[in-house]
């Protein structure tokens, strides 16, 4: 969260109360849908939460199932029944608070989620994962696709991600390269990866703010497309669900946005500004 350099000698917990209450007054001068007003009768009774919903009260980080391999020394824990690995192995209590995220994250009530009993991956796809991180999207479907491409930057992650397709290595390759609309040292375009032949069915973009910039890259993949969802991240910036929404309208997909809202607060360029609730996940098919 973007603040002026005096606030920051300010405790982050007066902080977030003050943010808290600009929003609860926001939202308490306007008319409401039922999705905004449940955030408003949620925040009214609670501290300020990234996901303001009750669902997450369920999940207690230190109930999170780890265990260290003893062959890389990475701790793990089985998502979906499979092994997901945590890129340090020296920080218990952390990997267990990361994971417990990605399961809360990944709730059915949550508007972080990506895949809906609708809007899902098939059998035998190609898809591509940008922004990786810990790889628990394409290891939820890695069972049934065909082809995994993953693309993850962070050093840290390439020997956990590799830990954890290590049993699907003959269909998941790991790009370590920025996913952009350059072509530069660190960062490729979707549309130079692969050529204008090669079959993609889905992608997954969360890429703290810079989706846009893989979309543009991928314009000639997206145009030779036939059969093409994309599931994109759309809550690191306050414009992110207007500008994404329209530029892939403007590509020929049909979107529809994932169901609550997420108040984002992190990232240093991050401004928190009226209307405050952002759409976190917005799933588009080309039409």
């Amino acid at each position: 969260m973007k603040v002026p350099i005096y606030e920051k000698l300010i405790p982050k917990s007066i902080r977030l109360q003050w943010l808290k209450n600009k929003i609860v007054k926001y939202l308490g001068d306007r008319v409401l849908n039922d999705e905004q007003r449940e955030v408003y009768e949620y925040l009214q009774n609670h501290k300020l939460s990234v996901f303001p919903y009750s669902f997450p009260q369920k999940y207690i980080s230190n109930d999170i199932f780890i265990e260290t391999d003893p062959e890389n020394g990475l701790y793990y824990t089985l998502w979906e029944g499979k092994k997901l690995y945590y890129k340090n192995g020296h920080q218990f209590n952390k990997a267990q608070v990361y994971f417990n995220s990605l399961l809360l994250e990944q709730d059915p009530l949550s508007p972080h989620r990506y895949l809906t009993d609708t809007f899902d991956v098939d059998i035998n796809d190609v898809i591509v994962d940008v922004g990786a991180a810990e790889g628990n999207f394409s290891l939820s479907v890695i069972e049934k696709v065909k082809q995994v491409y993953i693309f993850e930057v962070e050093k840290d992650w390439i020997k956990a991600l590799e830990a954890t397709f290590e049993p699907w290595k003959e269909k998941v390759k790991i790009v370590q390269k920025y996913v952009s609309d350059q072509d530069t040292n660190m960062s490729i375009r979707l549309d130079t990866f692969f050529n204008k032949n090669q079959k993609v069915n889905f992608i997954k973009a969360d890429v703290e703010g810079a989706e846009a910039q893989v979309i543009n890259g991928a314009s000639d993949l997206i145009k030779a497309q036939s059969n093409l969802k994309i599931a994109i991240c759309t809550y690191h910036r306050q414009t992110d669900a207007e500008d994404l929404d329209k530029l892939l309208k403007n590509k020929g997909f049909e979107n529809n946005f994932s169901d609550k809202y997420m108040i984002f607060y992190y990232g240093k360029t991050n401004i928190v500004k009226p209307p405050y609730l952002r759409k976190a996940v917005l799933r588009a098919t080309k039409v």
